[in-house]
């Protein structure tokens, strides 16, 4: 029976790890500081973002929540974004995305300042990333990094295949991984013969945001797959196909009105894989855990306090 990794457990882990150091910077400097930007409102977001700074205060951490209206210029924007670089007290800014369509995404996030970019976008963190260089990781490639290592799944020597080449996941999970010493493959919506090369894998990421794409055609029996996916499914129909007629998944759409669902098929991959995240409950808890790990050692770096 593959073994299935639990997200909750390595989060609720991480935040263990984090309070005492918390306290540390907290007793002989100052805590730790976190400004959060949510622009206007979005349901999700919003969601988000709650959950974000719940967590930081649950950690010591002081966070505040920055709500300009929906109607900001990209100017006004930049002018928050640079009080914050400003600010002492502050370590680590996260402009929530997305932004409202007048407002130029790519200018805000190159204007935080590279050692408070504790999402890890900044071009200046992901270089660092290239060169093993200490620098804060973009929040779930290092979340996956931690849940292998933390179930022990070895790294080095292994075969690697991430499915997705995005900025914020697919390049700096690859990256990661490379650093680890596996063998990693990049695979995209160009890539020939997807199930083959999947087939390689020792270790499987998949993040392209395709509601149950990779069937056990795609799995190398024993594999460890990660399932980076989180697709809100809205059709009964679709629902019953992908979860095989499951009663629990039908009954939870008819209560709620939509299923979760990953980028991988949830019953091929539990019966094909070694080991696997669940969608809810894998992958998601690490990125608010490792933002918060992100914010901590800011704080440590900057108040020289290690």
């Amino acid at each position: 029976m593959a073994t299935i990794i639990d997200g909750n457990r390595i989060r609720d882990e991480i935040k263990a790890e984090l309070k005492p150091r918390v306290a540390r910077l907290a007793s002989s400097k100052r805590p730790p500081g976190l400004s959060v930007v949510l622009v206007g409102s979005h349901a999700a977001s919003e969601v988000y973002v709650r959950n974000k700074v719940k967590t930081a205060l649950e950690l010591g951490i002081c966070s505040e929540k920055i709500t300009p209206p929906e109607s900001i210029t990209t100017e006004e924007l930049l002018a928050i974004v640079d009080e914050l670089n400003g600010r002492d007290e502050v370590d680590g800014i996260l402009v929530q995305l997305p932004l409202p369509k007048q407002v130029d995404t790519k200018r805000i996030l190159l204007a935080v300042a590279p050692e408070k970019d504790v999402d890890g976008f900044h071009p200046y963190n992901v270089g660092c990333l290239v060169a093993a260089l200490p620098a804060p990781r973009a929040c779930t490639p290092a979340g996956i990094i931690q849940l292998l290592k933390r179930y022990e799944i070895p790294i080095a020597g292994k075969r690697a295949v991430v499915v997705g080449r995005s900025d914020i996941v697919g390049k700096p999970t690859a990256l990661m991984l490379l650093h680890e010493h596996a063998t990693v493959t990049i695979c995209h919506s160009k890539t020939v013969n997807l199930p083959a090369v999947c087939r390689e894998a020792d270790i499987l990421v998949a993040a392209m945001g395709r509601p149950a794409l990779i069937t056990g055609e795609y799995i190398k029996p024993g594999a460890t797959v990660i399932d980076v996916g989180t697709n809100s499914l809205t059709s009964r129909g679709e629902i019953a196909r992908i979860f095989r007629d499951s009663a629990e998944k039908l009954a939870a759409f008819d209560k709620k009105g939509s299923v979760l669902v990953g980028d991988l098929d949830p019953v091929d991959v539990a019966e094909r894989s070694g080991a696997y995240t669940p969608v809810p409950g894998g992958v998601g808890p690490l990125t608010i855990a490792m933002l918060m790990v992100n914010t901590v050692e800011s704080a440590e770096r900057r108040l020289g306090v290690c």
